[in-house]
């Protein structure tokens, strides 16, 4: 939109700019088509706008093919976007950004976020749209330039904190561009700057407790001027072998210590899980009668039968609880599947590993019922597969490194987004799935 057109949509809805709700509408034309250009747009892309405004951003996206979510929080610009970009591939929700549930965006393919953020809640935006729940492979957002310089700091300058290590661990941040105050209406009282993100592939993320990442690096950084041995008191009685691991003086502050540095100081911490080939498994003949124990790896290398149990967890509302696989896992990395599954121990049998994986998965106990069961073949793996149902509102506690996130969805939005998107669940998970069928608690 241009400034002239901003003034009259302004003025047709008797309204003015809204300093609470850090409102500065882009009126730059070539600015705005800059923007909807470095999200690289694909045919199939949703594109989610956070606080569109007036819809500066929203029509060059539209332009380009996008479909688009809307998100704003100011109900006279909701109503100004309901009466323009009323369109088959737009959808608007009228909330604030920081409560939108992002188990809406799941199923749609492909997302971006693209946005002008308000300074005032710019960081939790980030957080929550750089969470591990969020399906965005990218985003664009313009933010205080302070902001942006934080994000894109290097270690060992004024700029580099907590808010650097914690998201660049997960994502690449570009520096685009520096915006000055005129391309704004009204003119905000600082300079701003685009930034890019793209999430990093799985190779590039080195394994790592990162809920225990966060709380030491935060610690580490809440007292820039003292020694990260006063701020880390676990660390201190072996702080000197530490440090030359590291390769950093021992009076080393937080500001000092690279990203991977900061990896290598909590997998000491928190060493992570034992080595999968350290796992036992009973190898089962064709109709499931034990043979003995053997290591994980040499039954996967030799393609033995096996077996697993798969557990699906409902709540009182019908809606399933997904757990998301770490990008760590050996098998489906990063892909949906049922609330927790897991391997048949040696010495177990199918109820007692079902029972151990919702404890060591996602922390919780509840009655199970075997609801199916799949025969060993090529396609499962050559796991003979048991299928348990059991009740559970939660909360959930998830194991590091082996659970990425989870969430209770609708089961018609799970059907739909296996009909459309097959590929963001495991192998064999539309299958257990298909077991659920009217069990009590399910839909």
């Amino acid at each position: 939109m241009t400034l002239t057109e901003i003034h009259h949509a302004l003025s047709s809805l008797e309204i003015r700019p809204r300093q609470s709700l850090g409102q500065n509408f882009l009126h730059d034309q070539n600015l705005t088509r800059w923007i909807v250009a470095q999200l690289d747009l694909q045919p199939g892309d949703h594109v989610v706008e956070i606080g569109p405004g007036l819809g500066a951003l929203t029509g060059p996206l539209l332009e380009a093919g996008a479909t688009i979510t809307l998100i704003e929080k100011d109900r006279n610009m909701v109503a100004w976007l309901q009466k323009t970009y009323r369109h088959p591939r737009v959808e608007l929700f009228h909330l604030d950004a920081l409560e939108f549930d992002l188990r809406k965006l799941l199923g749609k393919g492909p997302v971006k976020v693209v946005g002008n953020l308000p300074y005032y809640v710019s960081t939790p935006l980030i957080a929550k749209f750089s969470s591990a729940l969020s399906p965005a492979s990218m985003l664009v957002l313009t933010l205080q330039h302070e902001v942006a310089a934080r994000l894109n700091a290097a270690p060992a300058t004024k700029e580099y904190g907590a808010m650097t290590v914690c998201t660049s661990r997960r994502w690449t941040v570009e520096y685009l561009k520096k915006l000055p105050p005129s391309v704004f209406f009204p003119q905000p009282r600082v300079a701003s700057a685009v930034v890019r993100f793209f999430r990093k592939p799985v190779s590039a993320v080195v394994p790592c407790d990162e809920a225990v990442l966060e709380q030491v690096v935060r610690r580490g950084f809440s007292e820039r001027r003292k020694q990260l041995r006063n701020l880390l008191p676990a660390l201190k009685e072996d702080w000197s072998g530490l440090c030359e691991e590291l390769g950093v003086d021992v009076h080393v502050r937080a500001e000092a210590l690279s990203i991977g540095q900061w990896e290598t100081l909590v997998r000491r911490i928190a060493p992570g899980v034992a080595q999968a080939g350290t796992e036992l498994f009973d190898v089962v003949d064709e109709e499931d009668r034990v043979l003995g124990p053997k290591p994980r790896e040499l039954v996967h290398v030799n393609n033995l039968r096996h077996r697993a149990a798969h557990i699906l967890i409902t709540n009182a509302l019908g809606e399933l609880f997904l757990q998301k696989r770490s990008i760590w896992k050996d098998r489906n990395a990063a892909l949906w599947d049922s609330s927790a599954a897991g391997h048949v121990d040696a010495g177990e049998n199918y109820l007692e590993a079902a029972k151990r994986e919702l404890q060591e998965e996602i922390g919780i106990e509840c009655e199970l019922t075997a609801i199916g069961r799949l025969p060993s073949g090529e396609d499962t793996g050559w796991e003979f597969i048991e299928v348990y149902h059991g009740c559970h509102e939660g909360p959930f506690r998830f194991a590091p490194m082996e659970v990425e996130t989870g969430a209770f969805f609708p089961r018609a939005q799970i059907e739909a987004w296996l009909r459309d998107h097959p590929e963001d669940f495991s192998p064999i998970f539309a299958r257990c799935f298909a077991f659920l069928g009217e069990r009590p608690g399910a839909e």
